[in-house]
């Protein structure tokens, strides 16, 4: 238990102190810095040095932390390096298994939202896409501020299980999104840029660049499978069911949900079977953390040891 004004012990102060050398030295050395580098990296230990109270805040966003850390590093080695791309294979299975026929062509879901669009869509569809990463740190951290912290760790701790396991889908199978094929055909161009796709509509209409922000530090365009986007609002959901929450709030998350899953087909960044394995991959991520991780002794201590750290 930490008291809200002791001070951090001289092995942890080492120990955070040596990491954030090594990360930020690896990351210039890598990657190269940006400014929001040097911003999360202040936050944290501003956050870790301030006071008993808030280092255990510190500690329990790392997962989240760590989240960001490992996509950022995806950088250091493309997983196009480790596997072919795939850029037709997808388009054609998509097309086989869920394509539109229209004016006598057979058309993908997103190569037929690209042409049949409206306003009203393209604003909900924004709003639902910006709600994929805020609203499950959201949640988290409210879990956190009312006392539940084994809940919001077991949470946390699932979100960044998750996205190691789409990480490696990502590698195993690198995918090119659909707006990929609309603008560059079947051949996989290396270091292509990313692209806003149908949520350029909502920067347009809005006047907010927030997508074009978004999408220009996109890591890889390459990584379409699994639809990670698909995946984070569905283990938000599954948590707040499994916390009891109010039942207005699992309805809100739930219809959230299903936006992303519509928008990210109705935008062009993924095709349906990669939400489809997106949602398999949250499903398959909550199982074997929450029937295998936490079933094996040794993980178990150490979350009752982390879960009394941040308490």
């Amino acid at each position: 238990m930490i008291h809200g004004t002791s001070l951090p012990s001289k092995k942890e102060t080492v120990w955070v102190v040596a990491l954030t050398v090594l990360y930020l030295s690896l990351t210039g050395l890598f990657i190269g810095f940006r400014s929001d580098h040097f911003i999360v990296t202040a936050l944290f230990l501003a956050l870790f040095f301030a006071c008993g109270t808030t280092r255990k805040i510190a500690v329990a966003l790392l997962p989240f932390i760590l989240f960001a850390i490992s996509y950022d590093w995806m950088r250091l080695y493309p997983n196009y390096r480790a596997n072919p791309i795939d850029v037709e294979g997808l388009y054609r299975a998509e097309k086989s298994l869920f394509g539109i026929t229209t004016g006598g062509d057979i058309l993908t879901p997103s190569e037929y939202f690209a042409r049949h669009h409206c306003a009203m869509a393209d604003l909900f569809a924004g709003f639902f896409y910006l709600c994929w990463v805020p609203v499950p740190v959201l949640f988290g951290l409210g879990l956190y501020l009312k006392g539940r912290r084994e809940l919001y760790l077991r949470f946390a701790m699932v979100f960044l299980w998750v996205n190691l396991l789409g990480f490696a889908g990502y590698y195993i199978h690198p995918a090119a999104p659909p707006w990929y094929a609309m603008n560059y055909g079947f051949e996989p161009i290396l270091n292509t840029p990313g692209n806003t796709a149908g949520l350029g509509r909502f920067d347009l209409m809005t006047g907010w660049p927030v997508f074009e922000g978004i999408y220009g530090r996109n890591a890889n365009v390459f990584a379409a499978v699994p639809s990670l986007h698909a995946a984070y609002m569905l283990i938000t959901t599954v948590y707040a069911i499994m916390g009891r929450c109010k039942r207005w709030l699992v309805v809100l998350f739930a219809l959230i949900t299903i936006g992303i899953w519509g928008t990210a087909v109705y935008s062009g960044h993924h095709y349906v079977i990669d939400v489809l394995l997106g949602i398999g991959c949250a499903l398959l991520g909550i199982l074997l953390f929450e029937q295998g991780w936490m079933r094996w002794p040794a993980f178990h201590r150490f979350f009752e040891r982390y879960t009394r750290y941040i308490s």
